[in-house]
């Protein structure tokens, strides 16, 4: 494998290890990347690449969220345990709906929707909608400002939210804090919650991915594997902290407005690509 490819995965787990926690679509830089820079394997394993490389970037969360989500640590009170459980009770609560439709209807999506179209007017939409939230907002209170006011049917609605990350474009982490945030979810819990529901999902996916995959890697394709997920590891690590830092002072409008003009820069990308050919 040449420096250029290998270059290139890199950049991959870059991409992969920011976008997958801002809510600005993963799937929407990579589908822009892959046109542009594209790599030289095979679409079978790309297909699979795009998914498992998330593994990386999902350790960063159990990494730095570790003792906040063990409950059998020792350095817990009894009351903290109890409230662990209940938020790994909610999570996979509001996992159950995409979970149930993602292993029935994965597939479908990426056939018939994983196009550049598809993923601009996503962008541009969320963008649109992440901006209306918050300045549906700005002179509201949350309601829930902690796992504990969460219930459980809020965090099956939330859940349900997530459901829409189907669509390539919409970014998982997107749909999930939209709908927490229209619910009434304070901006540091909604980003947590959607951290943790990212746990089982992003791990279920990966493993439908390998199994239909079938586990034939050649070296080559596992030195890739491997490279993109210790990139997006690292670069997920500062990309979470760094989100939880801004939206301690600031809102997500700037991420609508960035999402808007990806959008705009997507559909132009193809258009111009279109009519050169």
């Amino acid at each position: 494998m040449g420096v250029i490819e290998i270059i290139k995965i890199i950049f991959y787990g870059i991409v992969e290890g920011i976008t997958e926690w801002l809510p600005v679509s993963s799937t929407g830089h990579l589908i822009l990347f892959e046109s542009i820079w594209p790599l030289n394997l095979t679409e079978e394993f790309l297909e699979m690449f795009r998914v498992v490389i998330q593994l990386g970037a999902i350790l960063a969360v159990c990494v730095l969220y570790f003792n906040r989500l063990n409950p059998f640590s020792g350095s817990h009170t009894e009351a903290e345990k109890k409230e662990i459980f209940g938020i790994w009770g909610k999570v996979v609560i509001g996992c159950i709906p995409a979970g149930a439709l993602g292993v029935l209807l994965n597939d479908w999506f990426d056939e018939h929707f994983y196009k550049w179209q598809v993923v601009a007017l996503a962008l541009i939409v969320y963008g649109v909608l992440f901006i209306w939230i918050e300045n549906r907002n700005r002179n509201k209170k949350p309601r829930v400002n902690c796992f504990r006011q969460m219930t459980w049917a809020m965090a099956l609605l939330i859940g349900c939210c997530q459901v829409l990350s189907l669509v390539p474009g919409t970014s998982r982490s997107g749909s999930t804090i939209l709908g927490a945030m229209f619910f009434g979810v304070a901006r540091p819990v909604a980003a947590e919650f959607s951290f943790f529901m990212a746990i089982p999902v992003m791990f279920g996916a990966s493993l439908l991915k390998l199994i239909k995959y079938g586990l034939a890697f050649s070296g080559a394709e596992l030195f890739c594997l491997f490279l993109g997920m210790a990139v997006a590891f690292g670069v997920s690590i500062l990309a979470i902290r760094f989100l939880m830092n801004y939206i301690s002072k600031k809102d997500f409008k700037v991420f609508g407005y960035y999402r808007i003009v990806l959008g705009i820069l997507v559909i132009l990308y193809f258009a111009i690509t279109g009519w050169l050919k």
